[in-house]
């Protein structure tokens, strides 16, 4: 592990140590955490975001996929 500094504001460390007592967890943990969800967040927006480029570049055709129509099975 590498410690790092950071500034924060004085309110948000108050939440951040707020919210890690009441996890159980360091002030360090929890952002170390949030921090990984952050960058996880950051990673889906960016596949999404390809994801719909792509079918922007290429719209899905009328019929591309009603031969899977009939083979469709429905749980009631």
């Amino acid at each position: 592990m590498k410690t790092v500094q950071m500034t924060l504001e004085n309110a948000l460390v108050d939440e951040v140590d707020h919210a890690a007592k009441s996890l159980g967890t360091t002030r360090s943990a929890f952002t170390r955490d949030a921090l990984r969800a952050a960058l996880l967040s950051m990673k889906e927006r960016e596949l999404e975001s390809r994801h719909r480029m792509g079918y922007e570049r290429k719209p899905v055709e009328p019929g591309e996929f009603s031969d899977w129509e009939n083979d469709q099975a429905w749980d009631s």
